[in-house]
């Protein structure tokens, strides 16, 4: 049974799961912010229930202050002690029929501050509202009334100010009953809503904040659920490209010991070395694949070490192209070397820096087309060395070039293997450079072909030697 086959199950459990998890964390999500949405409504209902409550109890509090302070009607029997009272007389008639008004007891100012500090009582310190007195027998004449009071009056058919009213009247059995004109108190509280949502700011900042953070952590968890199912097919991609690479050398292994059981091979000592020479290459060629595996699970785990020393980039890149003059005549492609840069020196580990530039150019190599034109070119900037490696190959997509250097990824081309590889080298690449300092950048356009630019720092002393030097020959 192939690890595919054992690993199948598994992605199809996988796949049916992950569905499921996103549903019922979206629905958790929904019902949670429903439910806090729901609790802000009702605390909102309640507050202004409550606010509403306070300003009742304040100005009937002071209704009735205003009402005691008022004073009542002298009694009867000091009026029968008086020498000049005879009953019924018209002076007390006329006292009788002109009782006092709220107006004509208080100023307006003083019924402000009555209703100011009741309202503090009722832990209403800072609310504004404008007031006015009127008689009950005509509401359009204000006795008393604060400033603004009239623009707030236009406002109350809207739902914005809060309108409530006092009736002034003498208690039950009191000289007064009946006797004294009705009036009424009008209290008008503006933008009653943003009051009370100004009460519950802190509320409404803790629900949208944790609410937030429940969405954040919804968005984290599916992110990582994500993740894991790419890599997760990812690393299926690895093992069934690392079994292909594998069965292929074994195979050929396996033929080529046949053949050396063969009697005729045996006694033919030409057939013995060319067959014992194809044991020994794809034996190489497994150790490549082994060390490519191994440098990944180094490179996992960040523990590439470099041992730097002064390279000359020029003579590295003729070295490297010198060993790839065959697999190019072989595909009848041709390289350009446009080696301009004036210094080419860098602090670089000899072994991981040929390795970073023959896996672009085996990359090239691989991905090309017929009449393959390979361009490598080299240039300075202020403190980099830049180097170029273009080729007219297949290129890539926008999506295969923003992941060309995730470790494992290949760029999909069916169920065709005519590319062998693991998707490492890229990744290996990106980590040799960003090891050395440097940076790298991919331009490609699908089927035009593709160009990598790698700048590395250059060896300052080196560079400062030659600076020198040109201008001692100068």
């Amino acid at each position: 049974m192939t690890t595919a086959a054992i690993l199948k199950p598994y992605n199809l459990q996988l796949r049916k799961i992950f569905p499921v998890i996103i549903v019922l964390i979206s629905l958790s999500l929904i019902g949670t912010i429903y439910v806090q949405y729901s609790w802000l409504r009702t605390m909102l209902v309640d507050k202004h229930e409550e606010f509403k409550y306070k300003l009742i109890r304040g100005i009937n509090e002071v209704g009735t202050t205003l009402m005691e302070q008022k004073g009542s009607l002298p009694s009867l029997k000091s009026y029968r002690t008086r020498p000049d009272f005879s009953w019924p007389s018209e002076q007390f008639k006329s006292e009788l029929m002109r009782p006092p008004t709220i107006a004509q007891k208080f100023t307006e100012q003083e019924v402000a501050d009555k209703l100011h500090k009741a309202f503090a009582t009722q832990g209403l310190k800072d609310v504004k509202f404008e007031f006015a007195i009127t008689s009950n027998v005509n509401l359009l004449s204000y006795e008393i009334k604060s400033r603004a009071f009239l623009n707030q009056v236009e406002d109350t058919a809207s739902d914005r100010n809060l309108v409530l009213y006092y009736l002034f009247q003498p208690p039950s059995g009191s000289d007064l009953e009946n006797l004294v004109p009705e009036e009424i108190m009008t209290v008008i509280v503006p933008n009653v809503k943003k009051v009370v949502l100004s009460d519950m700011r802190w509320m409404i900042v803790g629900a949208v904040f944790f609410t937030l953070m429940i969405i954040t952590a919804f968005y984290i968890t599916v992110n990582a659920l994500l993740r894991q199912k790419k890599l997760s097919e990812i690393k299926n991609d690895f093992i069934n490209n690392m079994t292909h690479e594998f069965k292929t050398p074994l195979a050929t292994i396996s033929l080529a010991v046949d053949a050396l059981r063969n009697e005729k091979v045996a006694q033919d000592r030409e057939k013995m070395n060319y067959f014992s020479g194809i044991i020994k290459e794809e034996n190489k060629r497994m150790n490549k694949h082994v060390e490519t595996i191994l440098q990944a699970a180094v490179m996992d785990r960040q523990e590439i070490t470099l041992n730097r020393v002064p390279l000359h980039v020029h003579n590295l890149i003729h070295e490297i192209m010198d060993n790839y003059k065959l697999q190019l005549e072989e595909k009848g492609a041709r390289a350009e070397l446009s080696l301009d840069a004036r210094y080419d020196f860098v602090d670089a580990d000899p072994v991981h820096f040929r390795n970073l530039i023959s896996n672009l150019v085996d990359n090239a190599v691989k991905y090309s087309k017929e009449n393959l034109l390979l361009k490598i070119s080299t240039y300075n900037t202020n403190k980099f060395i830049g180097i170029r490696i273009e080729d007219n190959g297949i290129g890539m997509s926008k999506e295969t070039v923003r992941r060309i250097f995730e470790k494992f990824f290949r760029a999909h081309t069916g169920n065709i293997h005519n590319v062998k590889g693991f998707g490492l080298g890229l990744s290996y690449v990106k980590t040799v450079v960003d090891a050395h300092d440097g940076k790298i950048r991919v331009d490609s356009v699908l089927g035009k072909g593709s160009a990598f630019t790698l700048e590395i720092p250059l060896n300052k002393e080196k560079v400062t030697a030659a600076t020198v030097n040109s201008h001692h020959h100068n």
